[in-house]
């Protein structure tokens, strides 16, 4: 076979390998690439290489001369080899090359995009939401288009209190229903109303938002993270000396986030005794409320005592992030507060109130959330059948609702595969980032692994692309 300088992309068995043989010598040029990538750490270890019939057809090289350079660096130690197992990346420590590139920041955009927190936005739904657009407006009052009741529109309030009644268990009126433009608004709103009431600490849960802990400290509240176990997050705290102090806790009791385990009935009982003996309140994240697969729906918190409990839905996984509507279901007490931190007007755009009014009552909505929930589903299930085939090792976790699983790694791994992720122009968590910096939780190394974001035409090379990241 006559042996030429090439570019490999990618192998018959499905592991692409990005190397451009450089140098005097193929051979020479090949090992120097191999050695780079490993050394960088842009091959993780523990990644699988192309077998050397792969690798030598993508090259266009002779198969011998790949063989013969898999088998210096396994000498040399940068490769090992096992019979059943191929030939992967030796366990070393990775040295990034002098002014390598930082990771991605938040909202950078990468080749594929495993981040929790955003849904296919490719699936919006137009035509329907265009649809309700038009009959919303066309029977629209004349009075809509101005400042407006600072709840937000009583066509929304009331939809969204049969919606929410029916779907999730929430005992809702439009009057204590307030609008607003996404969850961190709303909890704006509540920490300012919770700092005028005399609060100093929220409790918050463990693992979770830093951007959400950050409103809340920006209100000037302290927050003090809540145990976590395998029944999830530990409110017994409450009642201790640590988080005693606090006048509010931020839950996702349906589906702990990033965890992914609702939590147990007993605790549900437990945080809500707090809050009756107490006066305090329970803030309800209800996140992705409406995505279950392999288990009967949790209900809201919020219907085992809504005078103490503050519910907050958003749109943003179940339609868009980008519609900038949220909802909080407020104990009565707490209305007139809650609208005057609003400031007096509505904030938030009628007409789309007004759509996803008509949206909600029409049925699209419950039409687009089952299509939704079934390929969410189906992506989920190609996720969890890769990760068994190239990763069998490795526990997959929290794959019973929402929009993410958490896969365990091994101990220490998780940042050198972070790390490996960006080199394959992928975009990946590890759990350290959802850690509360005080959390007096054992570390675990993880990633969490958000399934919404890929359009469906993608969701195959992104599948690939963490696959060939896992140790």
């Amino acid at each position: 076979m006559t042996e030429h300088r090439g570019t490999s992309r990618s192998c018959a068995l499905g592991v692409d390998l990005h190397l451009e043989p450089t140098g005097p010598g193929l051979r020479r040029g090949l090992s120097d690439a191999l050695r780079e990538a490993v050394r960088t750490g842009r091959l993780a270890p523990g990644t699988r290489l192309p077998s050397s019939r792969s690798l030598a057809a993508d090259l266009g090289i002779a198969r011998n001369t790949v063989a013969e350079v898999y088998a210096e660096l396994v000498a040399e130690g940068w490769l090992t080899a096992r019979q059943g197992s191929g030939t992967r990346v030796a366990e070393r420590t990775v040295i990034p090359p002098t002014g390598s590139a930082p990771a991605p920041r938040e909202g950078a955009r990468l080749a594929h995009d495993l981040r929790p927190g955003t849904p296919d936005l490719a699936a919006f739904p137009r035509t329907d939401w265009l649809k309700a657009a038009r009959r919303a407006l066309a029977s629209a009052p004349h009075d809509a288009l101005g400042y407006g009741d600072p709840r937000g529109r009583l066509e929304v309030r009331t939809a969204l209190a049969g919606y929410l009644s029916r779907a999730r268990g929430v005992r809702a009126d439009p009057e204590r229903i307030v609008v607003c433009s996404g969850f961190v608004h709303g909890l704006q709103l509540l920490g300012k109303v919770l700092k005028a009431r005399g609060a100093r600490t929220v409790a918050v849960e463990s693992y979770g938002l830093a951007r959400q802990w950050k409103q809340l400290t920006a209100a000037g509240l302290a927050t003090v993270p809540l145990p976590f176990d395998e029944l999830g997050t530990n409110p017994e705290e409450l009642t201790h000396e640590r988080a005693g102090t606090a006048r509010a806790v931020l839950l996702t009791p349906a589906h702990q986030f990033p965890m992914g385990v609702p939590l147990h009935r007993d605790r549900r009982t437990t945080v809500v005794d707090w809050a009756r003996h107490t006066g305090g309140l329970v803030l309800e994240d209800d996140y992705d409320g409406e995505f279950r697969y392999d288990r009967q729906p949790v209900g809201a918190l919020q219907g085992l005592d809504p005078d103490h409990v503050v519910y907050l839905g958003t749109a943003s996984k179940s339609l868009a992030p980008g519609l900038r509507l949220a909802w909080m279901v407020l104990p009565p007490t707490l209305v007139e507060e809650v609208t005057e931190a609003k400031g007096g007007l509505d904030t938030c755009g009628a007409l789309d109130q007004l759509t996803l009014a008509e949206f909600l009552t029409s049925g699209a909505y419950d039409r687009h959330v089952r299509a939704a929930r079934l390929r969410y589903r189906r992506r989920r299930d190609a996720l969890v059948t890769a990760l068994a085939t190239h990763a069998p090792h490795l526990q997959v976790t929290g794959i019973a609702a929402g929009l993410h699983v958490v896969l365990r790694l091994p101990p220490g791994r998780e940042q050198s595969v972070v790390q490996a992720a960006t080199w394959q122009g992928l975009a990946l968590h590890g759990l350290t980032f959802y850690r509360h910096e005080s959390a007096a939780v054992e570390p675990l190394d993880a990633l969490v692994v958000g399934y919404g974001t890929p359009p469906d035409h993608a969701w195959a090379g992104t599948l690939r692309a963490l696959c060939r990241v896992l140790p």
